[in-house]
């Protein structure tokens, strides 16, 4: 298959990337590499898929090149694409010239904090770029749209674990809006042009090549520099921590069954499913854990609750292991062993 991933720089998409060509799959990565996070990351991430030069890209011109659109580059059955999936003109160039079997969105702005200091940030690609996703997989006939949701359109929920057919409509972060206008828009496409797409609600995503903003990589680097970490609600808090290969394992199976729509609710093919390990951990374990890897005593530097934060996030995936055979394998304690030997080493560019 030809396959179109976005946020093909960011964490999970990288790894999809990889698993994809691994079993033999052309795949086209996408992103804009913007810099949310240090963009040395997401170098260090496409270097290892075999695009050394991306730093380079982001100096030429969308254009520059008469015979493609943006700047690009190939490696084997990888190609990648520098755009914003904003870009109204260059977008549907891509897929008209590439001819997509499949599609899986894991390109957006993340981050629930930033959400509130920059709001238009998650408009324009959460929300306009999505659109722009579901425009162009309407017109080039794509088998299936994969895309990412969140945990976060729980909101507030307080009944766990949580189902697919709970109550998602407190949500406490743009973010999480943004998410779950994401769903909306997909079932609407689904049901007025038959396009089959499927959203995967990810829980408290871990491990090699993880995103700097989040709670491993913060642990691990005050932690190894013996400077405090921030420790929020005073260490009340519980998370459904998922390794990522756990996560790409189950993306791939999803991908690989399109919802047919007379198996689906209304007869409209689009289904939701949540992605996680379904085993909470306390915030507190998972920083013992942290020290135990890194042979050192964390400095807590305890906080309050932070605006948009959750007390706690837990998965039923019940639906998805019937759905696709979906089951978690990696615990907790070997996937912070994975992460700490990666962030030790020569691959982390921000060590």
């Amino acid at each position: 298959m030809k396959i179109l991933v976005t946020g093909a720089a960011g964490f999970i998409g990288s790894h999809v990337v990889r698993y994809l060509l691994g079993r033999g799959d052309t795949v086209v990565g996408l992103d804009n590499i913007n810099d949310y996070y240090p963009r040395e990351l997401k170098y260090a991430r496409l270097a290892e898929l075999g695009i050394p030069d991306a730093q380079q890209m982001m100096a030429e011109k969308p254009g520059a090149d008469p015979n493609y659109p943006v700047p690009s580059r190939f490696c084997g059955p990888f190609r990648f694409v520098l755009c914003d999936l904003a870009d109204r003109k260059a977008l549907p160039e891509i897929f008209a010239r590439e001819r997509f079997d499949t599609v899986v969105h894991l390109g957006a702005q993340a981050g629930v904090r930033y959400s509130i200091e920059n709001p238009f940030a998650y408009v324009d690609s959460n929300l306009v770029g999505f659109v722009n996703i579901l425009e162009c997989c309407r017109h080039n006939a794509i088998a299936h749209l994969v895309y990412a949701s969140s945990s976060s359109v729980y909101g507030g929920n307080e009944k766990v674990p949580f189902a697919e057919e709970d109550r998602v409509d407190n949500p406490v972060s743009l973010y999480a809006a943004t998410k779950k206008s994401n769903e909306l828009m997909a079932f609407t496409y689904s049901k007025l042009y038959g396009l089959k797409a499927t959203g995967l609600r990810f829980f408290t995503v871990y491990g090699p090549w993880g995103r700097p903003d989040m709670a491993p990589m913060l642990f691990a680097k005050a932690i190894s520099a013996g400077e405090p970490i921030k420790v929020f609600n005073g260490g009340d808090m519980i998370r459904d921590f998922t390794y990522i290969d756990d996560i790409v394992e189950g993306t791939i199976r999803v991908l690989d069954h399109a919802p047919e729509a007379a198996a689906c609710p209304k007869g409209v093919p689009h289904r939701v499913f949540n992605i996680g390990c379904s085993n909470p951990v306390q915030l507190m374990d998972f920083i013992a854990e942290m020290e135990s890897a890194l042979d050192r005593k964390a400095i807590k530097q305890m906080m309050p609750m932070q605006p948009g934060d959750v007390y706690q996030t837990y998965a039923d995936t019940t639906a998805l292991e019937q759905a696709v055979g979906y089951k978690p394998h990696v615990t907790l304690h070997e996937g912070i062993a994975h992460f700490i030997n990666w962030y030790c080493s020569d691959k982390n560019p921000l060590r």
